[in-house]
């Protein structure tokens, strides 16, 4: 299975792969939006649901077009919608707010996806010496955020790089992210078989279809019932007997 395979690198999408949002995290997001910033007196639920909105639009917009949608627009989005364009909204320091959001993400700290994760990971080194690398889409959190949140719970010792949208200008399933990814590699590997490459993630379009369309190995789980801990120690097993 995943660990028998002769894998020389494993590369991870992020959100709802290897971690998960703590949900007091947007809840308190959306209150301080509310009280702070709502010159049109919009209740919370809207104000909750127009976070929604801007997150799936961004995304499926990154998806369609391989590019990326910064956060820093993303939340200039989402305060025009909850204002109606009311014109103080441009007013605000958008700099100041999100070092404010980045405060409240240290806060709520997302979560490993399961008990599981880390040790899975971590599991993954151990057995195949192999490399293990994050290729993440990113939203409302940059990388820069991302990479000081993984290094706090745990999962930044098994990682060896990672790699964001924000970042690169691209998103997945944008073939040169993956393509980016590949080149990363060349600094950890002398040699590259592309059949020993493998993606794994949540998305059938982003991480899936993305894999697929560079010609390495790819790996659904979470959103299908199936999950890492589930391979590696049907994996595990397998060696052992």
């Amino acid at each position: 299975m995943l660990l028998n395979a002769g894998y020389q690198h494993f590369s991870f999408d992020l959100w709802l792969t290897l971690i998960r949002s703590n949900p007091a995290f947007k809840q308190e997001r959306a209150k301080c939006f509310y009280q702070h910033f709502n010159f049109r007196n919009k209740p919370l639920d809207e104000v909750v649901a127009v976070f929604r909105q801007v997150d799936l639009m961004c995304n499926l917009i990154n998806e369609k077009t391989g590019k990326n949608i910064d956060a820093d627009e993303m939340y200039l989005m989402v305060l025009s919608i909850i204002n109606d364009g009311d014109s103080r909204v441009w007013g605000i320091d958008i700099a100041e707010l999100y070092a404010d959001m980045e405060a409240l993400v240290f806060k709520y700290l997302p979560v490993a996806y399961c008990d599981e994760t880390i040790g899975a990971l971590a599991h993954i080194k151990q057995q195949t010496g192999g490399t293990i690398g994050i290729l993440s889409n990113t939203g409302f959190i940059r990388g820069v955020t991302l990479r000081k949140v993984l290094h706090q719970i745990g999962i930044s010792e098994h990682v060896d790089f990672q790699l964001y949208s924000d970042e690169t200008g691209m998103s997945k399933p944008n073939s040169g992210f993956f393509n980016l990814m590949l080149e990363e590699l060349k600094a950890h590997h002398t040699e590259i078989d592309l059949k020993r490459v493998i993606h794994i993630g949540d998305n059938p379009i982003a991480d899936i279809a993305g894999a697929q369309a560079v010609g390495i190995q790819s790996l659904l789980i979470n959103s299908n019932n199936r999950y890492l801990p589930g391979f590696i120690n049907n994996a595990y097993h397998l060696l052992a007997t």
